[in-house]
């Protein structure tokens, strides 16, 4: 029996792991171990004292050797959204570079909400042997190093100077991984004298402990006036978003939306929390949405935001609403909740819309509100089957999109991130289960696309190992971070990848294009500096990295290679050549607010600023 007395001797690393793994999770009546391993690259700042301590538990926490520090975090990431927030991956580096390189992982932890676990090598506290490899040497502050950048796009950061500081540090940083409000990454920094110094901690430190993720309560005074506002509302709307699935209100959400017959539309965080098929599911909302939200979001006088932190693609950088519209936001943070003058209710989604339910009592939304939303939503549907379907016109992602949305299981996960496939997979896919999309447009990171995969086929293996992850990437995010496809081979992790080449940056050049500019260093073809430009045989590189991989033609081909890939027992990559012009989905958009050139010696672009412009009278004003 352990006594507050007793102590054991160990490492300042040692001690770390150990508490970590005896930290669980209770998840719906089962008690699972709260981190589920980590992804490490092992060098000088944490290989001998870190990795030491790693190896002892290598069953309890599976290391999985990552093939670039950035690449490790998005696998972080992709884990924990698979894991709604409730369990959470470790990232390790060594100090100096393979640290830095997680920083933009960190930032789209950070945008995302989402919990990581950064341990990483830092510099000697003793500084007896300074200036080392790798230390980024700080004149005036010897104090101020590499590690401090991550105090920005962190939500908890710390440096261990002494072993006893772990006794408090390591509760701090998983308080914040589990909190509703505050979830985001936590770093931890750990100098290479540090990790190996020994210290007398307490036995009790490292008992089994079982963690439950708080529901908090929202004010009874705002639910009141929630319920004041929407009762009266003759045009009301209800945006979900990614919040409502880590609060695991879904069937609550769709249980409210039709005891009151409102309208819902979902962000792009927030797709899949109801099904294609759900009569009040009125599509996304916003930039990359659909004709059918953005129209009765113009006329919506009451809206409900819940779990969202109304991004400017969501709101048509506040240009998608009516001004003389009322918003309501339902949030476990306050910060996002009191966004643009809404009238806040700060709380749990599950708890909240449970009790805005029970106060609205025989409230139904107008009929002929709700039957103009179904029509608005019939025609979108119509527009997305046109869209998807193969035809006499050249090869487009929305194609490539329908074709396997049309042949995959309901259960599969589809992962896409940055580039024109966001706006792509959230206007054209159908959802056919809940939970079952991941389109990372929070921080918009190229490259999170096949890395996000593969930390989401981790954890989608420890409950559902016969549903496929399934990534949509183009070929300029492919080029930008691809090596996980070797992780995915290596750790028998199988993706379905498709690569979708247009020859570049196609959807910038897009951009470039609409705002008046020429073409210019987005498309391979269009950089100055390429003499001679040529096309990467993706095919080729994926088959050295150990997948199966073919390139179709056209999008029966691809059709037919997907379901050879569902039947394959590794990773498949399917390579396909698309427009960089022709196939966009042309509907569906909100205004964006985009800076353009106010003076320009280029016609076009001047015209263009003044067409951009010509929708600002329309943009809300808030805080």
């Amino acid at each position: 029996m352990t006594t507050a007395n007793d102590t054991i001797r160990m490492t300042t690393a040692q001690a770390i792991i150990r508490w970590l793994s005896n930290q669980f999770i209770e998840i719906d009546g089962e008690e699972l171990r709260l981190c589920g391993g980590g992804f490490g690259i092992f060098g000088h700042g944490n290989v001998t004292c870190l990795g030491e301590a790693l190896y002892d538990v290598r069953a309890e926490l599976p290391l999985y050797r990552g093939q670039n520090e950035q690449s490790m975090g998005f696998a972080a990431a992709g884990y924990a959204k698979q894991w709604l927030r409730q369990r959470f991956m470790f990232c390790t580096a060594s100090a100096g570079p393979g640290t830095s390189n997680l920083l933009t992982s960190a930032a789209l932890a950070h945008a995302n909400r989402l919990p990581m676990l950064m341990l990483c090598g830092d510099t000697y506290v003793t500084r007896l042997p300074d200036p080392v490899l790798q230390q980024m040497e700080n004149f005036g502050d010897p104090t101020f190093g590499v590690n401090d950048a991550f105090k920005p796009v962190v939500r908890y950061w710390d440096r261990i100077t002494h072993p006893a500081q772990i006794i408090q540090s390591l509760p701090n940083a998983i308080a914040t991984l589990l909190d509703p409000a505050d979830c985001g990454p936590a770093f931890i920094g750990l100098p290479q004298d540090v990790q190996g110094w020994a210290y007398d901690y307490p036995a009790v430190m490292f008992e089994k402990k079982v963690h439950r993720i708080r529901r908090q309560t929202p004010d009874a005074g705002e639910i009141a006036d929630a319920v004041g506002l929407l009762t009266a509302a003759e045009r009301p709307m209800i945006i979900v978003g990614g919040g409502v699935q880590y609060s695991r209100a879904v069937a609550e959400l769709t249980a409210f939306a039709e005891a009151h017959q409102i309208p819902v539309v979902e962000t792009i965080a927030g797709r899949a929390n109801m099904l294609d098929t759900h009569p009040l599911n009125i599509g996304p909302i916003g930039v990359t949405g659909s004709n059918s939200a953005n129209a009765i979001a113009e006329q919506a006088d009451v809206i409900l935001a819940v779990g969202t932190r109304l991004q400017d693609f969501t709101t048509g950088s506040w240009t998608a609403f009516s001004k003389e519209a009322k918003f309501i936001s339902v949030n476990a943070g306050r910060h996002d909740a009191g966004k643009h003058m809404s009238l806040p209710v700060v709380g749990d989604a599950k708890l909240a819309l449970t009790a805005l339910d029970a106060e609205m009592t025989d409230y139904v939304a107008p009929k002929d509100w709700v039957i103009e939303a179904q029509d608005h939503r019939a025609a979108w549907i119509r527009y997305v089957a046109e869209n998807v379907a193969p035809g006499n016109r050249p090869n487009s992602y929305a194609m490539a999109i329908g074709a396997v949305n049309a042949l995959c299981d309901k259960r599969d996960r589809v992962v896409a991130a940055a580039g024109g496939l966001p706006a792509e997979v959230t206007a054209n896919w159908r959802t056919l289960e809940h939970g079952t999309v991941d389109v990372e447009f929070g921080f918009s990171c190229m490259g999170y696309e096949i890395s996000g995969a593969w930390g989401a086929r981790i954890a989608q293996a420890e409950r559902e190992p016969d549903q496929d992850t399934i990534v949509f990437i183009g070929d300029g995010s492919y080029m930008m971070l691809n090596s996980d496809i070797y992780s995915s081979v290596l750790s028998q992790k199988k993706l379905i990848i498709l690569v979708l080449d247009n020859g570049g940056f196609a959807v910038i050049n897009k951009l470039q294009n609409n705002t008046g500019n020429e073409s210019f260093n987005n498309l391979i073809a269009d950089c100055p500096t390429i003499p001679e430009p040529f096309a990467v045989d993706f095919e080729a590189h994926a088959r050295a990295q150990g997948a199966i991989a073919e390139t179709v033609s056209n999008p029966e081909e691809l059709g037919e290679a997907f379901q050879r890939a569902k039947a394959a027992d590794r990773t498949t990559v399917i390579c396909m050549k698309v427009d960089a012009y022709e196939g966009w989905t042309g509907e569906g958009h909100a205004w964006w607010e985009c800076g353009t050139p106010e003076v320009s010696d280029h016609q076009k672009v001047r015209e263009a600023h003044a067409d951009w412009e010509s929708s600002r009278p329309k943009q809300r004003q808030g805080v």
